[in-house]
């Protein structure tokens, strides 16, 4: 009973987004199957899903900790109701660097809950159209803007919405983009307008541009952004920011730091132009939340899915887990949903749990 109600805690506060246990921790109890020790809880949480499931009307999926939603009646980001022919949309937006394969796990483990995704058909070759912006004055000053830099990205996102819009049958859109996919899709709602968008969840993104005496890595296009379109600037869209304290940045000179906390922290200072701050190990924490966005910082969560690690079997390792990392999008998916009748459910079971642990003493 203790165990089923520590569980019911922990989905409760990825649900409502604080209080929330280290991802590492989750991440290496999710994937321990094998050892013995691991076993019990392991089946209890199986089985207490397959009693919110049945509740809720839903099926279990491949992952028999996890329901799957059926298509039918469901919510939009501001309550209203979907039609049966209709289901939530989920946009990926790719981060630097990143292509679309990258994002295949994410995709399939969003597809396995209920919710139509599509992601943004981005190749690494294609971030090289990036450097049209050398051919400009304005690069070389600072001033960089994002059209016509990264137009190539706003018909990447159009697509895929496209796509999405198909797919959900209608459904209202949520934008999930991975680090610099956030600003991108800041430009995106500026430039193309709202549509069927409205919310908005980023992973790791650097949204807010370098203090002055630090030299802005977009060369002016951060800068160009947050005066254009500054925080939660659409009223119509619900904006999540999502961020990873994974590593503390270090000084180069200190001797007794670690190598990848030197890196970090070297990194870290050409974002926010401070070096000894927790980040993922590429977006310091304070630069990837949005002023009125809603902020959640996950512990012990990395920034990308290329570099990624898995926990070991016998738990010994607990790996590198990353935002899409099994356990960890439990952590936030209800951001992307905005599930409400699932908030309930947890509400209504941990309430029974806790009566039956009063009526038993155990």
């Amino acid at each position: 009973l203790f165990h089923r109600l520590y569980t019911l805690v922990r989905q409760r506060c990825s649900v409502l987004g604080s209080a929330l246990p280290s991802a590492r921790d989750m991440h290496s109890k999710q994937t321990a199957g094998r050892s013995a020790v691991a076993q019990g809880p392991r089946l209890r949480t199986e089985q207490l899903t397959r009693t919110r499931c049945r509740r809720a009307g839903r099926t279990q999926g491949s992952n028999p900790q996890r329901c799957v939603t059926k298509v039918g009646a469901a919510e939009t980001g501001n309550g209203a109701a979907l039609t049966k022919r209709q289901q939530r949309g989920v946009v990926i937006l790719p981060g630097l660097g990143n292509n679309s394969g990258d994002y295949d796990a994410i995709s399939a483990d969003l597809r396995d809950r209920g919710l139509a995704v599509a992601t943004a058909q981005v190749s690494r070759l294609d971030w090289l159209r990036n450097a049209a912006g050398l051919t400009t004055m304005d690069y070389w000053r600072g001033t960089l803007k994002p059209l016509p830099t990264v137009n190539w990205y706003m018909e990447k996102i159009a697509a895929a919405i496209d796509k999405a819009k198909e797919e959900s049958g209608g459904g209202p859109i949520t934008l999930l983009a991975h680090s610099a996919g956030g600003w991108l899709s800041r430009v995106f709602l500026l430039e193309r307008g709202l549509g069927p968008v409205d919310r908005l969840v980023t992973l790791g993104s650097p949204h807010n541009p370098p203090p002055a005496g630090v030299a802005d890595q977009t060369r002016g296009i951060l800068n160009h952004v947050a005066a254009t379109t500054p925080g939660n600037f659409h009223e119509q869209v619900a904006y999540v920011t999502i961020a990873g304290k994974y590593v503390k940045g270090a000084l180069l000179t200190d001797s007794s730091a670690a190598f990848a906390a030197k890196a970090a922290g070297a990194g870290y200072a050409q974002v926010c132009g401070k070096t000894e701050v927790w980040g993922d190990g590429i977006t310091p924490v304070e630069c990837a939340h949005l002023k009125g966005a809603k902020q959640i910082t996950l512990e012990g969560v990395y920034h990308s899915p290329l570099g990624a690690l898995q926990p070991s079997p016998d738990g010994l390792n607990m790996g590198r887990p990353w935002y899409g990392s099994p356990g960890v999008v439990d952590l936030w998916v209800a951001e992307v949903t905005r599930d409400a009748s699932e908030l309930a459910e947890y509400e209504k079971e941990l309430g029974d749990v806790a009566a039956e642990t009063s009526m038993t003493g155990k």
